[in-house]
């Protein structure tokens, strides 16, 4: 099962990864468009400020999500490398854990924003689109963000479990 686990999480990583070098490949070909239309030709995208803007704010959110996957989120991790190698991940344990009832407290709390009607109804300024769907992002990338940091909790759960086992 923990196998099983791991190589879900691997696959949704992957996706995210996918997802994240297509929003940033989007965004680099929006912005140079804009560049070449506004002057060369003097006819700027009217929309390709903020929807760079939104697709930045996605990347940094899944990207985030990306950094827990592969546990490289700025520590202080003085104590536990002064620990044993069961401690040390007895301890990450638990602090993983407060960072994932943290992290899941944020995702609701962003759900029940983008779940307001006076949010469902606000429409972007430039492409009027409803901006509850760019808002959407936050509370999913949180979704994944929670997801990778429960697996990372397993997995120091497991380090535990099998140094107690030998």
């Amino acid at each position: 099962m923990f196998q099983l686990i791991q190589k879900l999480d691997r696959g949704v990583a992957s996706a995210e990864r996918v997802l994240v070098v297509a929003l940033t490949a989007a965004i680099t070909v929006i912005m140079m468009a804009q560049v070449i239309l506004r002057y060369f030709f003097s006819s700027p995208i009217f929309w390709a400020e903020e929807i760079s803007v939104q697709l930045l704010v996605f990347v940094t959110l899944f990207g985030l999500s990306l950094l827990v996957h592969q546990s490289q989120l700025v520590t202080i991790d003085f104590l536990p490398r002064a620990l044993p190698l069961r401690a040390r991940h007895a301890l990450l344990a638990v602090l993983g854990t407060i960072t994932l009832v943290l992290f899941a407290y944020i995702g609701w709390l962003s759900w029940e924003w983008v779940q307001r009607d006076d949010v469902r109804i606000e429409l972007s300024a430039t492409t009027q689109l409803p901006r509850w769907y760019n808002y959407s992002a936050v509370p999913l990338a949180l979704a994944l963000l929670v997801w990778h940091q429960f697996v990372a909790i397993l997995r120091d759960l497991h380090v535990v479990v099998k140094g107690a086992a030998q």
